[in-house]
């Protein structure tokens, strides 16, 4: 039988079906009833297996479903999801460049591990654009997620793209601090902290909260002094806040140095800070880190990244979980894919 021309969506409310003709009945003149309907003989008979799967079809997709519809029911699901909106652009994107390779009417069904191997080589051989190893490795953990999330689903009985393995990409790993040069960036922020003409406290207020939270530069600068909370002295937090609703899964609480509210009183005492932490821009705050680190003699720029991969380097070696420590960092899974091989081998012991 072939397939309705309207394609059931994952996430769609099913069609109500088109009601079946009955066959007519005479009317009964004894009885003043209409006589029962009778089935036809040759009508087909469902079993109770074949039922269930039928009204589970109604609602998911399955393995004729094109290609192209299951990216678009792809898409609805990774838009609700914690993945931010570049990161959905940018897997789309990929996906529609599989359209492109295997045809929208495609059956997903019909896709293959020899397929998406041959898509691969298209990619670096055949399609005329240039593809470097980075953004190859991005496209194969894209076509992962994507047949994964059909698998697990039931759409599809075998993944794929689970066979084919990652080739390994050649980017160089993040510049951290030792501890050495922890202290030596925190002596230099001390000096400025405690200058006998101009006592500054930013430098050292700022370089102690990202060695102790990890956030984000962006996140750094969206602190408002609401966010910080004080109300247990011995353990202070701050709260990670976005305005922004897509991005409230990345919301969390993060815990704060002891120390800390006292160099927040010295700063709030130096600064007009009235609402936001910062009242300054992000410019203004990377000249801070680099006149510290300048003054450390570090041998590189001291900076918002620097210190963030730093923070988790030692948070993995002082025993956190991983997925305490992606949460922490306000990752999503796929982000967390390539950035935890990074940290494990940063917080490595030398072999």
């Amino acid at each position: 039988m072939p397939d309705s021309p309207q394609q059931l969506s994952l996430f769609g409310t099913p069609p109500e079906p088109e009601p079946k003709p009955q066959p007519k009945s005479q009317p009964n003149t004894s009885a003043g009833k209409p006589a029962p309907t009778v089935p036809s003989a040759d009508a087909p008979r469902e079993t109770p297996f074949d039922q269930a799967r039928a009204a589970k079809n109604k609602t998911r997709l399955n393995t004729r479903t094109l290609l192209a519809n299951a990216v678009e029911a792809y898409h609805d699901h990774i838009a609700g999801s914690e993945l931010s909106p570049h990161t959905v652009k940018s897997f789309i994107y990929d996906l529609n460049i599989l359209i492109e390779f295997a045809g929208a009417t495609r059956p997903i069904g019909q896709i293959a591990q020899r397929d998406l191997q041959n898509f691969m080589d298209w990619l670096v051989n055949g399609r005329g654009v240039p593809c470097n190893p980075k953004s190859l490795s991005r496209r194969l953990t894209t076509l992962k997620a994507f047949f994964r999330w059909l698998s697990e689903n039931g759409v599809i009985d075998e993944d794929p793209a689970a066979p084919i393995a990652h080739k390994p990409v050649s980017s160089p790993l993040p510049d951290i601090l030792t501890d050495e040069q922890v202290d030596a960036v925190l002596a230099a922020a001390n000096k400025f902290r405690h200058d006998a003409e101009k006592p500054d406290a930013r430098a050292y207020l700022l370089i102690t909260l990202l060695l102790k939270t990890g956030i984000k530069k962006s996140e750094c600068m969206a602190i408002a002094l609401e966010h910080i909370d004080l109300s247990m002295p011995d353990e202070p937090a701050l709260w990670i806040r976005y305005t922004d609703p897509r991005y409230h899964h990345k919301e969390r609480k993060l815990k704060l140095d002891a120390r800390w509210p006292r160099v927040l009183q010295e700063y709030r005492a130096q600064y007009q800070a009235e609402q936001m932490l910062f009242p300054c821009t992000s410019r203004t705050l990377e000249y801070v880190l680099a006149d510290v680190g300048q003054l450390a003699n570090l041998p590189k720029p001291l900076s918002f990244e620097m210190l963030r991969w730093t923070c988790a380097v030692r948070d993995r070696r002082a025993g956190m979980k991983e997925e305490t420590l992606r949460h922490k960092l306000g990752l999503s899974e796929i982000t967390w894919y390539e950035t935890w091989p990074k940290i494990e081998k940063l917080a490595a012991p030398a072999l």
